[in-house]
């Protein structure tokens, strides 16, 4: 089925809509209250879950590669945890993991 470029944006802002009601029917209820202190530092963890199991099937099965293990991919996510727990800083992690990543890509089809 072809789309047209209005049907294609009309479906994008209509998801990103309804993406932020899903969100806000759990959230925006909460804003008023105030939580306690254990919740909050619980909260504190949260994106230190969701990222690693969102990269974490693009490094290990990546689609790039029929989902076989890839030497450049599994370097530089080592290069990314390791800038990362060295430096504190995210900028760094993810500037020094693309950089090792494309430069294994590189290296590999000389």
């Amino acid at each position: 089925m072809n789309y047209t470029d209005a049907q294609i944006w009309a479906i994008i802002i209509g998801m990103g809509i309804g993406t932020y009601f899903i969100r806000f029917s759990f959230l925006g209820p909460l804003a008023g209250i105030r939580m306690p202190a254990w919740v909050l530092r619980m909260l504190r963890y949260t994106p230190v879950a969701v990222i690693p199991g969102l990269v974490a099937p693009l490094v290990l099965w990546p689609a790039a590669t029929a989902g076989a293990p890839d030497p450049a991919r599994l370097i530089a996510a080592g290069v990314t945890v390791l800038l990362g727990y060295f430096t504190r800083n995210v900028v760094v992690s993810i500037l020094g993991g693309a950089g090792t990543f494309y430069t294994m890509l590189y290296v590999a089809n000389l």
